[in-house]
């Protein structure tokens, strides 16, 4: 039992460090001076490589560079994407009338995710038929006032 809280208490340190660290190497490398050196760096190297037969050593040293940014992106991009559907499911939870059915739908398939837009699709039809074009209604309102019409 100790083992485990040990390991999820690891863990937690790694992603502490992974989060600081991605951090930190993004706000270097989103810097306009740091794009300005790495093309003057590469425009070096073209010029400048064939005296020194393009070194193997020098393209060794940027694919693992680039193979590591790689990663530093996927880790704040995942960060950002996960803020932002939290902040977006706290707006919709806070929202009288919005449909709580979107709160995960990150989650969701393809083929729900499709059915759920085909359902916002209806929605608009019924908007539109409506003629309120500023109203804003569930899909479940918007069937009922579709049903009501029709009777």
């Amino acid at each position: 039992m100790n083992l485990k809280k040990e390991w999820f208490e690891n863990r937690k340190i790694l992603h502490a460090f992974t989060d600081k660290f991605s951090a930190i190497i993004g706000n270097i490398t989103c810097n306009p001076l740091t794009f300005i050196i790495a093309c003057v760096s590469i425009l070096l190297w073209c010029v400048f490589g064939d005296l020194y037969n393009y070194s193997a050593v020098w393209e060794k040293v940027m694919t693992a560079i680039v193979f590591l940014m790689i990663f530093i992106i996927q880790q704040a991009q995942s960060k950002d994407t996960l803020a932002l559907q939290l902040k977006l499911n706290e707006l919709i939870a806070a929202t009288k009338g919005a449909s709580n059915r979107v709160l995960n739908i990150e989650d969701m398939t393809t083929a729900e995710l499709t059915l759920l837009k085909n359902f916002y699709l209806k929605l608009s039809e019924l908007s539109e038929k409506d003629g309120h074009f500023g109203a804003s209604h569930s899909i479940d309102e918007a069937k009922k006032n579709e049903a009501f019409k029709e009777a």
